[in-house]
């Protein structure tokens, strides 16, 4: 299984499934990381959290137990 916090930086993946319940899974799928949505990673913060994607033409930062939490397939 391959998450979003895996994906290399410049590297683009779509998303496959959402893990987690409840309130986390819900403010995932709020910033718009739904299933088959188009993802790239821009970069990491010098301490490795967070990370920047590029989403849906948008630019949203998530923590790495967030993106733990997205299971993707790499492009």
């Amino acid at each position: 299984m391959t998450t979003l916090r895996d994906i290399p930086v410049g590297s683009s993946c779509t998303v496959k499934a959402l893990t987690g319940t409840g309130a986390v899974k819900r403010r995932i799928m709020d910033m718009g990381l739904t299933k088959g949505a188009k993802v790239k990673v821009v970069k990491v913060a010098p301490l490795g959290d967070p990370l920047q994607l590029n989403v849906r033409g948008y630019e949203l930062s998530v923590r790495k137990d967030e993106a733990e939490r997205v299971e993707v397939e790499p492009e």
